[in-house]
């Protein structure tokens, strides 16, 4: 069975999320959404500011082209990574693999979106959303008003649109500590992973989950959906 877990939250610690998730997940991996930015093309608004938070600066192709293939294949991918499973004494319908989709617009992006049914949205005000913006180190640097003239604009535009196009999101509180939300994420994950190992029907492929955290600018998701190991 396979999952994959969506996370999504710019400054809102969805990296140390991830790393954590994968730590404590077996045969499990992470895809970054920001390091499909088309960077010699990123658009330019009306003040100067560069267009990072939307979809036309990602080639969110060459991603969904990343996540098919770990579908399609998850043992040859975690191998071409240097990474290992744990399921080598196990059954085939026995084993499962999680991969964990990081970044910002996940649920904006319908393709990826609809692969998830279990939403969650971790939610940051505006102050410490700021606050810690201005404490991460950026190449190239943040121009000035950046934050209020675009960051913060683009998360409530992009927030917007994400709750119309998605339902069943789950909001959790983002100031709880990293150790509240990982023990949260991890222990729904671990029951769906129990789940699946017995009761899941041979042949049989589906949607589990979907984690989404509000940007600390942006939002941090995380989604997850199985599919059934006789697929590949």
């Amino acid at each position: 069975s396979l999952f994959i877990l969506n996370v999504v939250m710019t400054n809102g610690g969805k990296s140390t999320l991830s790393c954590s998730l994968q730590q404590r997940i077996p045969s499990s991996c992470i895809i970054a959404q920001d390091t499909f930015f088309k960077v010699a093309c990123i658009p330019v608004d009306s003040n100067g500011f560069k267009q990072y938070d939307m979809l036309d600066a990602l080639d969110m192709d060459q991603m969904m082209s990343e996540v098919n293939l770990w579908q399609r294949d998850p043992e040859s991918f975690l191998a071409e990574r240097g990474l290992t499973t744990t399921h080598t004494a196990l059954s085939a319908e026995e084993k499962v693999f999680v991969l964990i989709v990081e970044g910002f617009l996940i649920f904006n992006y319908r393709p990826l979106n609809e692969k998830m049914d279990l939403r969650y949205f971790m939610e940051i005000p505006y102050d410490v959303c700021k606050t810690r913006r201005c404490l991460r180190v950026y190449m190239p640097p943040d121009p000035p008003g950046y934050f209020d003239g675009h960051v913060w604009p683009m998360y409530l535009k992009n927030r917007q649109e994400m709750e119309s196009m998605t339902s069943g999101i789950v909001f959790l509180d983002g100031l709880k500590s990293k150790g509240e939300l990982l023990a949260s994420v991890y222990e729904d994950v671990t029951q769906e992973i129990e789940r699946l190992m017995g009761k899941l029907p041979w042949g049989e492929g589906f949607c589990l989950y979907n984690f989404n955290t509000v940007p600390i600018v942006v939002d941090i998701c995380l989604g997850i959906f199985p599919i059934c190991s006789s697929n590949f």
